[in-house]
């Protein structure tokens, strides 16, 4: 798994945590950020709105290439489909 670097703020509820317990949900954490964030997860989860040609689409290769576009489009948006 890569390990990457990033800042995280986790609030606890529970006072009394050890270090162990502390480091096994960071871990898990990291862990499921890593799977979440991957391209191809985050385009199942993602439309294009374009409403230049009023066209909406879900076809990986377009919203792959929109998000690596370098500048940003007017009126195509990024729509998540939760």
């Amino acid at each position: 798994m890569n390990n990457s670097n990033r800042d995280l703020l986790v609030l606890f509820k529970q006072e009394l945590m050890t270090p162990q317990a502390i480091e096994h949900e960071v871990a898990w954490l990291h862990e499921l950020l890593f799977m979440v964030e991957r391209l191809d997860n985050f385009v199942k989860a993602h439309e294009l709105i374009d409403l230049n040609k009023y066209k909406v689409t879900n076809k990986p290769f377009d919203l792959k290439k929109a998000i690596r576009r370098k500048k940003d489009q007017p009126f195509v948006f990024l729509n998540n489909k939760n």
